[in-house]
């Protein structure tokens, strides 16, 4: 049972106070907590994990203290079962009988922070504030995450039932397809730097280096929005415009600005690949393959750039779940997908953008084994 689906459940005002729950079967610990975060947060507390669990189901937190040793049920459990009923709240572990084998488990249950009983109150303060803004950004992207799905499914559903304008209709949907990724971005980035002015009176100069680092990224994906949206709306106009563009450098950008720096991408090769075409296309291209290779379960995406006999190669290879031969053949035509919120279009943009840019497309999949993607690139002319 998700946080977002629950019957009665009431959402905390941003403009109060953060709500936030203390759990610990001992009194004089809880209260301590309690009243030392008071100052800062609304607190309720809970002396057991039934109780807590209760006060969750009725109410979005936005941290919680818990305590990992319990009468009834311990706090690794109690963890798991919150997880259940509340994905995105940031969880601080608590105990006096701290061993790394015990943090190790609270990680992997699904702790955001482990601090030892009882806390340095400034520290755990410090960590309230912090898993508290980590909060509020986990559940907009998942809001923004569950709208865009929605948009999605809005857009296959009127495909359907509009055949003759079939061709819009899909241009509308790799409009959408396309934009969803970096709109999350400018989501995420932009709560960051909201809640990160907001403590900027203090005149850290350790905090205002991350405002500038969130502010670029945030201009660099709004970038990208804005062409796709022009592109889409000058489409029957105007021809792309080509310049000399080096894809190594997309590649880090892809990497950097679309997924967060996911350390799952990787690429080697060439240190410079210049080829004539659309950077924000090239983009596309990529944004696409390393999308559906994450969300195909790849923990590696090994990126190469080779020259050729005179042209640039790029593969992309992940060790994610792979296709069988019908599944290919249907993914590249367009309109497939085994994704519930897909729209089964990434393979058939990445192909069509790579058909613009004179480039040669090649897909080999084996179930279980992962998906290679290679293109072959013209070399940009010197000069």
């Amino acid at each position: 049972m998700l946080i977002e689906n629950t019957p009665g459940l009431t959402l905390p005002d941003t403009a109060e106070k953060a709500a936030v729950l203390v759990v610990d079967d001992e009194y004089g610990p809880r209260e301590s907590i309690a009243f030392s975060l008071a100052g800062d947060f609304a607190v309720e507390t809970a002396d057991r994990a039934r109780e807590a669990l209760a006060k969750i189901r009725k109410r979005a937190f936005s941290a919680i203290v818990l305590d990992i040793r319990m009468p009834e049920m311990d706090g690794i459990r109690t963890l798991e079962e919150l997880r259940k009923i509340d994905p995105h709240v940031s969880v601080i572990m608590l105990t006096g009988y701290g061993t790394l084998h015990t943090a190790q488990q609270a990680m992997v249950a699904g702790a955001n922070q482990y601090l030892r009983k009882p806390p340095d109150i400034p520290e755990l303060i410090e960590a309230m504030r912090r898993q508290a803004t980590a909060t509020r950004l986990r559940r907009a992207q998942a809001q923004v995450a569950s709208d865009a799905q929605g948009l999605n499914e809005a857009l296959k559903r009127e495909i359907q039932a509009n055949e003759p304008q079939i061709w819009q209709a899909r241009a509308s949907v790799e409009l959408v397809h396309d934009l969803n990724n970096p709109l999350t971005v400018v989501i995420g980035y932009a709560a960051l730097v909201a809640e990160e002015a907001r403590v900027l009176g203090q005149r850290d100069p350790e905090m205002a280096r991350k405002i500038l680092e969130f502010s670029s990224m945030v201009e660099k994906a709004a970038e990208y929005c804005h062409h796709l949206s022009e592109n889409w709306r000058l489409a029957s106009k105007q021809a792309t415009e080509f310049r000399t563009v080096d894809l190594v450098q997309v590649v880090l950008e892809v990497k950097q600005v679309i997924f967060f720096g996911n350390v799952a991408i990787q690429s080697m090769g060439l240190e410079r690949a210049d080829v004539r075409g659309s950077k924000f296309e090239l983009m596309r291209i990529l944004q696409n393959l390393f999308k559906n290779a994450l969300e195909a379960g790849a923990t590696r995406i090994s990126v190469s750039l080779q020259s050729r006999d005179g042209k640039v190669e790029v593969t992309v290879a992940d060790n994610g779940s792979g296709m069988d031969a019908e599944r290919i053949k249907r993914a590249l035509h367009g309109g497939f997908t085994s994704k519930a919120s897909g729209t089964g279009l990434g393979l058939s943009i990445c192909r069509h953008l790579a058909g613009t840019h004179g480039a040669s497309f090649a897909l080999e999949s084996m179930v279980g084994k992962g998906t290679t993607v290679r293109l072959v690139f013209p070399t940009a002319p010197q000069g």
